[in-house]
């Protein structure tokens, strides 16, 4: 994979955020568990603990 590491940097975090805001909308409307997006959003992001409290999903 060529480019510079800081573009690479970058598009991994735009993908994380919009994973993340994917599954929690998912989660708040009810179209997927909550725990199951709970274990999914731990699994995408080191600060998933902060956006679960913040969220409020658990």
């Amino acid at each position: 994979m060529a480019g510079i590491e800081r573009v690479r940097e970058i598009k991994r975090l735009r993908t994380r955020r919009k994973k993340t805001k994917y599954l929690v909308n998912r989660a708040k409307n009810g179209s997927m568990e909550k725990a199951e997006a709970i274990r999914k959003l731990r699994a995408l992001t080191p600060g998933a603990e902060d956006i679960i409290k913040r969220e409020g999903l658990a």
